[in-house]
């Protein structure tokens, strides 16, 4: 999209935005789709939500989302957390939502509510949680931005944390999201440029529990809807460009009251040895083509060993070493990949960590259900 066709759609949106809307308030409700996506609508609400009993139940058609099958495509919408609109200001909202079928039982896409039965089930732990999200920028071609055309930029070195033309990238976006993300209460903590040139990463927490998944999973949304502001495309892919160039992840940062507590290296050791075992377990639900990133070179580990040490950056989990001097503090999993889906990353670490619970299962990719193809829809021909 032509920057002068951006600055002119800019300027109308801002006009709009100053439209009296007459007491009414719009609550942008978002989900998770069939394919690790995310998916909106909105309802109008007669006034301001003060809680999540002011937010009504709603539905919309799973057939098209990958998330149900055409017979019976009612999927619903149960509210689980809201936030202040960045894009429609005043009293709008945005809505994190869970799915869940007509007989009850969660979506199979649904993995939020596993996770929140695990987490639950453990509070007296009072797990922390911050997840440093990595993505790259994409031009409507796919090709990153700030990259030549049919080309290659310089290799990788001047980029990481870069300030400057050839440097760094779409910086307007990321400011943009930033302050989005302040502006909705969400809990980001900083932001800098990756090692990869069109390459970024943002860091959530840390939060306690469920809310650090709803609110990262917001954050993506904000994301995606300020890029789409300025015709880019974001990509979550572990692997984008192939070759020498850095993955991206997902760095999960962990910590619980034990490890928070003077003598918790020794939890913090014992959670190593916990989540060495459950390796593959882990592996299957850290994101799609995570393999392709993981190879042991470019600041990961192997994907099919578990390896922890002390500033190590090659290690499937780190421990930062101002945290073992003192002998308490947290831990950073490296090995999950920048698309994996935040609630199945921490439900499986506080499932290995304390135990499993009845009826909630974090190693199953998808559940109660087998991947349901989305409908093609075909042109009726005319006679």
């Amino acid at each position: 999209m032509a920057q002068s066709t951006i600055l002119s759609n800019t300027a109308n949106l801002e006009k709009y935005l100053k439209l009296d809307q007459k007491g009414a308030v719009i609550a942008e409700y978002v989900w998770i789709d069939g394919s690790n996506g995310l998916r909106s609508k909105c309802k109008t609400l007669s006034k301001k939500p003060s809680s999540l009993a002011d937010l009504p139940e709603w539905n919309f058609d799973g057939s098209s989302t990958g998330q149900a099958p055409g017979d019976n495509s009612d999927v619903y919408l149960r509210p689980v957390a809201f936030y202040p609109d960045p894009f429609r200001l005043g009293d709008n909202v945005l809505v994190m939502c869970e799915t869940w079928m007509s007989d009850g039982k969660p979506n199979a896409y649904n993995f939020r509510h596993d996770a929140a039965v695990v987490m639950e089930a453990h509070a007296s732990h009072e797990f922390w949680f911050g997840l440093e999200q990595e993505y790259t920028l994409l031009e409507f071609d796919g090709w990153p931005y700030g990259w030549p055309k049919n080309g290659f930029p310089a290799p990788q070195g001047p980029y990481y944390c870069g300030v400057g033309t050839g440097k760094v990238f779409c910086r307007d976006i990321v400011e943009a999201h930033y302050k989005a993300c302040m502006y909705s209460n969400i809990q980001i903590s900083g932001t800098n440029a990756e090692v990869m040139p069109g390459q970024w990463e943002y860091q959530v927490g840390p939060c306690e529990g469920i809310a650090l998944g709803d609110q990262l999973w917001m954050s993506r949304f904000l994301l995606h809807r300020v890029a789409e502001e300025f015709g880019a495309k974001v990509t979550f892919a572990p692997k984008p460009i192939p070759g020498d160039w850095n993955g991206a992840g997902l760095h999960t940062n962990v910590s619980t009251k034990e490890t928070r507590e003077e003598g918790g290296m020794k939890h913090i050791e014992a959670a190593m040895e916990k989540l060495g075992k459950r390796q593959a377990e882990h592996m299957a639900v850290y994101g799609e083509d995570n393999q392709q990133r993981m190879t042991g070179k470019h600041e990961t580990a192997s994907y099919e060993k578990f390896t922890w040490g002390i500033a190590n950056r090659g290690a499937s989990v780190r421990v930062n070493r101002a945290c073992a001097e003192e002998g308490k503090g947290y831990f950073e999993d490296r090995r999950p990949a920048s698309n994996a889906d935040p609630y199945q990353i921490t439900g499986i670490i506080v499932e290995t960590m304390c135990g499993k619970v009845d009826g909630a299962d974090m190693t199953a990719k998808v559940k109660n259900a087998p991947l349901v193809e989305q409908e093609m829809v075909v042109p009726i021909s005319k006679p």
